[in-house]
């Protein structure tokens, strides 16, 4: 598979964490001659909070990590791409306790520390039985993998990993934020559409970790969007390493410190998820602003941002403004078409109900060739509003999907 033309250049070398252990495996689950398996030990007991999927098709290890988030700690993560263990019912969950316990006993912790995550085909029970052969290598291992092969071995149809990271300096310590993240396809996160595991070593607790990660994932993750699908396995765990002693409530300063680069790490990993749509050959921004609230004025972008003629326009460079009119007629939420305006890039096509009077086709199908671009609406309103992330829909889109089981 052809790497997106959207992927990044090159990827940032993220610094190895004191206390936290990565380890890659091939164990054949799916795919061959690549790594499937991550798991990623934590030296003792760390914090941990999560968001998951709000399918009401859940896979068994969401179920999994939801029933073990009530502990608030964590000694480990095993991930597998090539399966998503969803829809298999009794024996997924059998395959989930018996993946936890072969982590937890070769680790000497207890079972509901271990946290589990899987991704790709739906309907396929997974044999735990795989792990065996890797499980014992990997806690074996003393050497940590990279950040960088933790993310290529929880991809699936990802035509490069994605990695991110942060440092967040408070008075004179600084702390460090590492994340990885999957997702190219089934990309509408509802909390969110995509596998995302982030580790910090700021000593942080996890209730507190649990409200800033739920709203830094309705900012970056919620506010992207592929091709409008919500998986069944979405996750995004959040570990603070920082040792017991260390961990406390953080102060305001702290607090708005550490938001500021978490929400930074996960809207790169978003934007990464995006560039990586599959088919993709467009990164879309939409901006709506003058909406009634900014719930709405998100709800409006969404209905933009999902629209299949809107996209379609977009991989054909096509300033077609009526498709974008037509997404936001039908988003459910107040607007008044006499009061719209539109631009594409920054020529105003649409203004008060109709055509710009000095609209320029050459100039809006110009914006529309660029590899990165934005459309902004002004509904005109109130003060609401809200940006979310796209990508156009193109012919790659239906050749991958149509083929993914084959």
């Amino acid at each position: 598979m052809d790497i997106s033309p959207l992927a990044p250049q090159d990827y940032p070398e993220l610094p190895l964490m004191s206390g936290v252990k990565l380890g890659v495996a091939e164990a054949g689950i799916k795919y061959k001659g690549r790594t499937d398996v991550l798991l990623m030990t934590f030296e003792k007991p760390v914090q941990i909070a999560g968001v998951f999927t709000k399918s009401f098709c859940p896979s068994a290890p969401v179920d999994w990590c939801k029933q073990m988030l009530a502990n608030g700690k964590a000694s480990a993560i095993l991930v597998n791409s090539g399966n998503a263990n969803a829809f298999t019912g009794v024996k997924g969950w059998e395959a989930v306790r018996a993946s936890a316990e072969m982590v937890a006993d070769a680790l000497n912790v207890r079972t509901n520390e271990v946290y589990l995550a899987s991704t790709g085909v739906i309907g396929e029970p997974l044999d735990a039985t795989a792990f065996g052969s890797v499980v014992d290598k990997l806690v074996a291992q003393e050497v940590s993998a990279s950040w960088l092969d933790a993310a290529k071995a929880i991809m699936t149809t990802d035509t490069f990993p994605k990695v991110a990271g942060k440092s967040v300096l408070v008075g004179e310590k600084s702390y460090q934020i590492n994340g990885i993240a999957k997702g190219s396809g089934m990309i509408a996160p509802d909390m969110a559409t995509m596998l995302s595991f982030v580790v910090t070593d700021f000593p942080l607790p996890a209730s507190y970790l649990q409200k800033v990660l739920k709203k830094a994932v309705d900012r970056s993750f919620n506010a992207v969007t592929v091709d409008s699908d919500t998986s069944t396995s979405d996750t995004v765990l959040l570990c603070s390493i920082g040792s017991a002693a260390e961990t406390k409530q953080p102060t305001d300063l702290e607090m708005r410190a550490f938001e500021k680069a978490l929400l930074s790490v996960l809207t790169d990993l978003a934007h990464q998820i995006v560039r990586d749509g599959e088919g993709a050959s467009k990164f879309v921004e939409i901006n709506v602003l003058g909406a009634k609230s900014s719930r709405s004025a998100k709800k409006v972008a969404m209905s933009i941002a999902n629209s299949p003629l809107v996209k379609t326009a977009i991989a054909g460079e096509d300033a077609n403004w009526g498709r974008v009119v037509m997404a936001v007629g039908k988003a459910g939420e107040p607007a008044d078409r006499d009061k719209l305006a539109i631009w594409f890039g920054d020529v105003r096509v649409a203004v008060e109900g109709e055509r710009d009077p000095d609209y320029s086709e050459d100039d809006a199908s110009a914006v529309m060739k660029n590899e990165e671009i934005s459309i902004s609406v002004d509904l005109g309103l109130g003060r609401g509003k809200a940006t979310v992330w796209t990508c156009d829909l193109t012919k790659q889109y239906v050749a991958i999907n149509g083929d993914y089981r084959s």
